[in-house]
Protein backbone atom coordinates (compact mmCIF):
# COMPACT_ATOMS: atom_id res chain seq x y z
CA UNK A 1 0.00 0.00 0.00
CA UNK A 2 1.26 3.43 -0.96
CA UNK A 3 2.05 5.74 1.93
CA UNK A 4 0.67 9.26 2.08
CA UNK A 5 0.07 12.15 4.43
CA UNK A 6 -3.55 13.20 4.92
CA UNK A 7 -4.58 16.75 5.72
CA UNK A 8 -8.19 17.77 6.29
CA UNK A 9 -9.67 21.19 6.94
CA UNK A 10 -13.26 22.20 7.51
CA UNK A 11 -14.37 25.74 6.76
CA UNK A 12 -17.67 27.63 6.75
CA UNK A 13 -19.17 27.81 3.25
CA UNK A 14 -18.43 31.53 2.99
CA UNK A 15 -16.52 33.34 0.22
CA UNK A 16 -13.98 34.87 2.60
CA UNK A 17 -12.52 31.41 3.34
CA UNK A 18 -11.75 30.46 -0.26
CA UNK A 19 -8.39 32.26 0.07
CA UNK A 20 -7.51 30.10 3.09
CA UNK A 21 -8.03 26.99 0.97
CA UNK A 22 -5.94 28.44 -1.89
CA UNK A 23 -3.03 29.12 0.48
CA UNK A 24 -3.28 25.65 2.01
CA UNK A 25 -3.29 23.96 -1.41
CA UNK A 26 -0.35 26.10 -2.50
CA UNK A 27 1.67 25.04 0.54
CA UNK A 28 0.94 21.35 0.04
CA UNK A 29 1.74 21.53 -3.68
CA UNK A 30 5.03 23.31 -2.99
CA UNK A 31 5.92 20.59 -0.50
CA UNK A 32 5.40 17.92 -3.18
CA UNK A 33 7.54 19.72 -5.77
CA UNK A 34 4.91 21.00 -8.19
CA UNK A 35 6.12 23.79 -10.45
CA UNK A 36 4.62 27.29 -10.43
CA UNK A 37 2.12 26.68 -13.25
CA UNK A 38 0.92 23.41 -11.72
CA UNK A 39 0.42 25.11 -8.36
CA UNK A 40 -1.65 27.84 -10.03
CA UNK A 41 -3.74 25.17 -11.79
CA UNK A 42 -4.33 23.40 -8.48
CA UNK A 43 -5.32 26.60 -6.72
CA UNK A 44 -7.80 27.51 -9.46
CA UNK A 45 -9.38 24.04 -9.63
CA UNK A 46 -9.75 23.65 -5.87
CA UNK A 47 -11.03 27.19 -5.36
CA UNK A 48 -13.61 26.59 -8.13
CA UNK A 49 -14.82 23.48 -6.30
CA UNK A 50 -15.06 25.38 -3.00
CA UNK A 51 -16.74 28.36 -4.70
CA UNK A 52 -19.35 26.01 -6.18
CA UNK A 53 -20.18 24.87 -2.64
CA UNK A 54 -20.33 28.45 -1.38
CA UNK A 55 -22.73 29.54 -4.14
CA UNK A 56 -24.84 26.46 -4.71
CA UNK A 57 -24.81 23.94 -1.85
CA UNK A 58 -26.63 25.77 0.92
CA UNK A 59 -29.64 28.02 0.45
CA UNK A 60 -31.04 28.69 3.91
CA UNK A 61 -28.12 28.40 6.34
CA UNK A 62 -24.37 28.53 6.09
CA UNK A 63 -23.00 25.01 5.92
CA UNK A 64 -19.51 23.60 5.95
CA UNK A 65 -17.02 22.58 3.32
CA UNK A 66 -14.61 19.73 4.03
CA UNK A 67 -11.36 19.73 2.07
CA UNK A 68 -9.36 16.52 2.41
CA UNK A 69 -5.95 16.16 0.77
CA UNK A 70 -3.78 13.09 0.34
CA UNK A 71 -0.14 13.90 -0.38
CA UNK A 72 1.59 11.05 -2.20
CA UNK A 73 5.14 11.03 -3.54
CA UNK A 74 3.97 11.66 -7.12
CA UNK A 75 0.55 13.31 -6.79
CA UNK A 76 -1.89 15.36 -4.78
CA UNK A 77 -5.45 14.12 -4.37
CA UNK A 78 -8.00 16.66 -3.17
CA UNK A 79 -11.57 16.03 -2.05
CA UNK A 80 -14.03 18.90 -1.65
CA UNK A 81 -17.28 17.82 0.02
CA UNK A 82 -20.50 19.36 1.29
CA UNK A 83 -23.80 18.02 2.53
CA UNK A 84 -25.94 20.59 0.76
CA UNK A 85 -28.01 20.33 -2.39
CA UNK A 86 -26.68 18.09 -5.14
CA UNK A 87 -26.57 18.74 -8.88
CA UNK A 88 -26.56 16.67 -12.03
CA UNK A 89 -22.92 16.66 -13.16
CA UNK A 90 -23.57 15.27 -16.64
CA UNK A 91 -26.36 17.78 -17.25
CA UNK A 92 -24.16 20.71 -16.21
CA UNK A 93 -21.23 19.32 -18.18
CA UNK A 94 -23.32 19.02 -21.34
CA UNK A 95 -24.22 22.71 -21.17
CA UNK A 96 -20.62 23.96 -21.18
CA UNK A 97 -18.14 24.44 -24.06
CA UNK A 98 -16.59 23.89 -26.41
CA UNK A 99 -17.35 27.12 -28.13
CA UNK A 100 -17.12 27.69 -31.85
CA UNK A 101 -15.99 30.68 -33.85
CA UNK A 102 -19.63 31.32 -34.83
CA UNK A 103 -20.68 32.09 -31.26
CA UNK A 104 -20.54 35.65 -30.03
CA UNK A 105 -18.74 36.36 -26.77
CA UNK A 106 -21.85 38.18 -25.51
CA UNK A 107 -23.87 34.93 -25.41
CA UNK A 108 -21.33 32.66 -23.70
CA UNK A 109 -22.95 30.65 -20.92
CA UNK A 110 -21.75 31.31 -17.40
CA UNK A 111 -22.99 28.16 -15.66
CA UNK A 112 -20.63 25.22 -15.42
CA UNK A 113 -17.41 27.15 -16.00
CA UNK A 114 -16.03 25.92 -12.68
CA UNK A 115 -16.57 22.29 -13.69
CA UNK A 116 -14.93 22.94 -17.04
CA UNK A 117 -11.89 24.50 -15.33
CA UNK A 118 -11.57 21.61 -12.87
CA UNK A 119 -11.61 19.04 -15.67
CA UNK A 120 -9.18 21.08 -17.79
CA UNK A 121 -6.64 21.89 -15.06
CA UNK A 122 -6.58 18.58 -13.17
CA UNK A 123 -5.43 15.17 -14.37
CA UNK A 124 -8.47 13.34 -12.97
CA UNK A 125 -11.85 14.60 -11.73
CA UNK A 126 -14.67 12.50 -10.29
CA UNK A 127 -17.93 13.70 -8.80
CA UNK A 128 -20.08 11.82 -6.32
CA UNK A 129 -23.57 13.24 -5.98
CA UNK A 130 -25.46 11.68 -3.08
CA UNK A 131 -26.25 13.61 0.09
CA UNK A 132 -24.45 16.70 -1.06
CA UNK A 133 -21.64 16.74 -3.58
CA UNK A 134 -18.11 15.39 -3.30
CA UNK A 135 -15.52 16.32 -5.92
CA UNK A 136 -12.34 14.23 -6.14
CA UNK A 137 -9.44 15.78 -8.07
CA UNK A 138 -5.97 14.43 -8.74
CA UNK A 139 -2.90 16.25 -10.04
CA UNK A 140 0.33 14.36 -10.79
CA UNK A 141 3.73 15.92 -10.24
CA UNK A 142 5.60 16.30 -13.52
CA UNK A 143 9.33 16.30 -13.22
CA UNK A 144 11.52 17.91 -15.87
CA UNK A 145 13.94 15.30 -17.13
CA UNK A 146 16.81 17.70 -17.88
CA UNK A 147 16.86 19.35 -14.48
CA UNK A 148 19.35 16.95 -12.87
CA UNK A 149 21.58 16.70 -15.96
CA UNK A 150 22.08 20.38 -16.71
CA UNK A 151 25.39 22.06 -15.94
CA UNK A 152 25.01 25.12 -13.80
CA UNK A 153 26.56 28.35 -15.04
CA UNK A 154 27.78 30.57 -12.24
CA UNK A 155 26.41 34.12 -12.30
CA UNK A 156 29.33 35.73 -10.47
Amino acid sequence: METFDYIEIKIPAKPQYVGVVRLTVSGMATRLGFNYDEIEDLKIAVSEAVTNVVHHAYTEAVGEVVIGSALYKNRLEVMVADDGHGFNFEEIKSKIGPYTENESVEVLREGGLGLYLMETLMDEVRVKNDDGVTVFMTKYVTREQVKDNVKRIPTK
